[in-house]
């Protein structure tokens, strides 16, 4: 008996023994992720302490694309996505979905015409709790090639020195495609006619096992119509908040979800690099906006899109962006939750 006492009291302090080394390890790689074993290193602070515009971070706000406005409506799938991924939100039916129109700036008081870029959060739910969460943007592809780069425009653009523009893109020239985009691309005038795209690859796995590199994009249904810079400047400085609601109390507005899958060796870690236009396209549902509010109070005021929320069916790939957005977006999180007495809420009975 006492033996038997023994040799379960050695397995237990054996198994303690197991759990506070496997604690440490997980820590200890906390720790050099965060970057305390090497002050140099980027760390998900440093990266949205670059994001900061010259007057500081606006306290109670997300430290990027500030300005939003909130929705909520379905994701109507077709089915056709479930020959991709065993994702719950892929097999025909309607589910539950929540997001945010926003601009790609710091300041949440930016005027709508002076953003270059616009964002789209979403989050899918389906039943037993699986949620699909992303944040894409209209741009179709991303301005440079890894999280440190990103870290390093958003230190040269802050800086004083005349020429840190010059040397950053002297030594990521892939910017360069990016600046052709922003200067010629067409403003359109309401986020109803934007494209937003995911840049970031992800791998679809379907109920076979077969595993398929993927990108997507949300296309609207209303006809893009172009609009000259100087002419939304002219505009209201929340013109497209209030006219996506006013599109949306009319008539819900659509986008057609469309998944384009990779080809064997198309890049997949770098969202720089576009897929050629040859590559397959899956048409797998449609977005379904059926009311629009205000943030302050609005369903999307405390959602995190962090785009590493995913179903089963669906993970990252090599892509670097996500894990990083992640890491940001929950420093982000934090740091705008910690402030709340400082974000304004709508009043009793106020009109959003």
């Amino acid at each position: 008996m006492n033996d038997r006492k023994s040799r379960s009291g050695g397995a237990a302090l054996g198994s303690l023994l197991l759990i506070a080394v496997v604690v440490a390890v997980v820590a200890a790689a906390f720790a050099w992720t965060a970057g305390f074993f090497s002050p140099q290193r980027l760390t998900p602070d440093k990266l949205v302490g670059s994001l900061a515009p010259p007057g500081g971070a606006v306290p109670g706000y997300r430290r990027n694309h500030a300005k939003g406005i909130c929705f909520t409506g379905t994701f109507e799938s077709n089915g056709a996505g479930a020959a991709l991924t065993s994702a719950p939100m892929f097999a025909a039916g309607s589910f539950p979905a929540t997001g945010r129109f926003n601009l790609g700036v710091p300041d949440p008081k930016a005027t709508d015409g002076s953003a270059r870029v616009r964002g789209l959060g979403l989050r899918v739910q389906a039943p037993q709790g699986a949620e699909w969460r992303t944040a894409m943007i209209d741009p179709p592809f991303f301005a440079v090639s890894t999280p440190e780069a990103f870290y390093e425009l958003q230190t040269a653009s802050h800086s004083s020195d005349p020429n840190a523009m010059k040397a950053f893109a002297g030594a990521h020239p892939e910017i360069k495609a990016f600046g052709g985009w922003a200067a010629s691309a067409p403003f359109t005038g309401s986020y109803a006619d934007t494209r937003f795209n995911s840049l970031d690859s992800f791998i679809f796995t379907n109920a076979q096992g077969q595993e398929q590199a993927v990108r997507w994009s949300f296309v609207p249904a209303a006809a893009p119509m172009a609009v000259p810079p100087d002419e939304l400047k002219q505009r209201g400085p929340d013109f497209l908040e209030k006219d996506i609601a006013d599109r949306v109390a009319q008539a819900p507005q659509k986008w057609t979800l469309a998944v384009t899958v990779a080809n064997p060796g198309d890049p997949t870690a770098d969202p720089t690099k576009v897929w050629p236009d040859d590559r397959r396209k899956v048409e797998v549902g449609t977005l379904v906006v059926n009311k629009i509010e205000a943030e302050p109070d609005g369903p999307c005021r405390d959602l995190n899109f962090d785009p590493t929320v995913l179903p089963p069916g669906m993970r990252t790939s090599d892509d670097p962006f996500p894990a990083a957005r992640s890491a940001a977006y929950a420093v982000s999180y934090d740091r705008r939750t910690a402030e709340e007495k400082d974000y304004p809420r709508t009043a009793p009975g106020a009109k959003p």
